[in-house]
């Protein structure tokens, strides 16, 4: 009876080891996705009780992605991403006017990765950390570059389609502060903003 238990523990020992090492093989893959970018409103109380708000534009943007699997807990990825950012800003006083800004919207991100790998899926989660460039356009008076820190979470799915070759679906969750690129008004954007970015791409396997 022990003799028996020794070879089932045994056996089980190799399973798990045999399933921990298929999960935990190394991929690197290089991604490019698409996206839209949906921020909400904003609102910062000034001296006097003022209300300066800023109505940022919906946009479709791109995103490059480097992303290394080492094992299901230890992933990283670094991506760099674009859209326009226009926005338009307003107070409510009586004699002020909405200025709209035209804007492009730059990101660097570093992410860590979890996932795990189920024959061509790979459902993951992530959590990251960057710099927001918000870019006005040239020609523009008033305005002003505003570059910040940027909060990322996430998760999806990847689906190997071919050998090296597969979908990703994401949803990425940006905080940061608002855009704070005019100087019309004479005061900042203080308060903080949220951009949800759901995507769609492709990726190559090395």
């Amino acid at each position: 009876m022990r003799f028996h238990s020794s070879r089932l523990a045994l056996a089980l020992s190799f399973i798990l080891v045999a399933a921990l090492c298929a999960t935990a093989r190394a991929q690197t893959d290089l991604a490019l996705n698409l996206y839209g970018a949906f921020s909400g409103t904003t609102n910062t109380n000034t001296t006097g009780n003022a209300t300066f708000t800023d109505s940022p534009s919906n946009a479709a943007g791109g995103m490059f992605e480097l992303r290394h699997i080492r094992n299901p807990l230890i992933g990283y990825a670094a991506t760099y991403s674009f859209n326009r950012a226009n926005q338009v800003y307003s107070a409510n006083c009586s004699l002020c006017t909405p200025v709209g800004v035209s804007a492009n919207a730059h990101e660097i991100t570093g992410d860590w990765v979890v996932s795990l790998h189920a024959a061509n899926l790979r459902p993951f989660g992530l959590l990251g950390l960057g710099l927001l460039l918000n870019q006005p356009s040239s020609g523009q008076a008033q305005t002003r570059s505003s570059d910040q820190a940027v909060y990322v979470y996430g998760a999806g799915l990847d689906w190997g389609v071919l050998p090296h070759i597969g979908l990703r679906f994401q949803y990425r969750g940006n905080l940061h502060r608002a855009p704070d690129i005019t100087t019309a008004y004479g005061v900042s954007t203080l308060a903080y903003s949220h951009t949800a970015e759901p995507m769609i791409g492709a990726y190559f396997r090395f």
